[in-house]
């Protein structure tokens, strides 16, 4: 079988075009929640706040500004087909130097330290977390979603006894959005990840946060569950910024994977209003 060749600059412009996209374009998706909670919001302060983030969305698209000022930490999501022959390169050292264009040319801040203790800036925002998977077919498909700290800091993980049922899972989920509060700039998307093993539960959730807020999951079960969380999660009306009223969650995303008979890992991942990632095939 003859291979389809790709050349790595393909790939290093293709990251930093879908930076300086994520960083200055809200999804579509976003956007049209936000635009529902607003013609639903009957609180006049959260309708109002709900308009300032329609206006900040359309300004920052018109501008090519930045959504928020915490322009995050990158992580790149790859499927890459297994009949791609990449050449000219490192795929790694093309990612970073795709963000590090991006964030220079955009004048995005820089917020990756090089070490968790040391804490010294890189000053470049890279290095990015890159996650890889092989997968059929001749293309690559690229997902970049840049994730402040403030909604990233309110990210749980906990590992379940296997006899956990359904509402042990909701009342986890709900609990993590009570102990988040306004904090991380609600109206929130979750991203939550159940089953696999610890650290995979914890890739699904920021994983599911590439779906659209409004997908259900293709199982009935699963789908259920993620209206279910949604619905009990929204009753808590901690609301846009806090504000009160209808608009706590905008979307509810559930990925799953195989796991042990002893156990069910689930995570959470938290996502402000500002659920910035783009994806493009190459």
């Amino acid at each position: 079988m003859k291979k389809r060749k790709n050349d790595i600059t393909g790939i290093k412009n293709t990251v930093k075009g879908l930076c300086i996209e994520a960083n200055t374009v809200l999804r579509l998706d976003v956007l049209e929640a936000i635009k529902d909670l607003n013609s639903r919001e009957e609180k006049v302060s959260a309708k109002n706040m709900l308009g300032v983030l329609i206006d900040n969305a359309e300004l920052a698209r018109k501008e090519k500004l930045p959504l928020c000022q915490d322009t995050g930490l990158v992580t790149v999501f790859m499927d890459i087909g297994e009949e791609v022959d990449i050449a000219g390169g490192n795929i790694i050292e093309a990612v970073n130097k795709g963000v590090e264009e991006a964030y220079a040319e955009g004048c995005f801040r820089k917020s990756v330290v090089n070490d968790p203790l040391l804490r010294r800036n890189t000053g470049t925002n890279t290095p990015a977390v890159v996650h890889i998977d092989i997968v059929k077919g001749n293309s690559i498909k690229v997902s970049v979603m840049p994730k402040g700290f403030g909604s990233e800091n309110k990210g749980r993980m906990i590992m379940l006894d296997p006899t956990a049922g359904r509402e042990e899972i909701i009342n986890f989920c709900v609990e993590t959005v009570k102990i988040a509060g306004p904090d991380a700039c609600p109206p929130y998307v979750l991203g939550i990840g159940l089953g696999g093993t610890a650290e995979e539960c914890v890739f699904l959730a920021k994983k599911a946060l590439l779906r659209s807020v409004n997908s259900n999951n293709p199982k009935p079960h699963i789908a259920d569950l993620e209206r279910e969380i949604k619905e009990k999660v929204g009753a808590l009306e901690i609301g846009v910024m806090g504000l009160g009223g209808i608009s706590t969650v905008m979307g509810v995303v559930i990925e799953t994977a195989p796991t042990h008979i002893a156990g069910l890992p689930l995570a959470v991942n938290v996502s402000c209003h500002a659920v910035r990632s783009a994806s493009k095939i190459i």
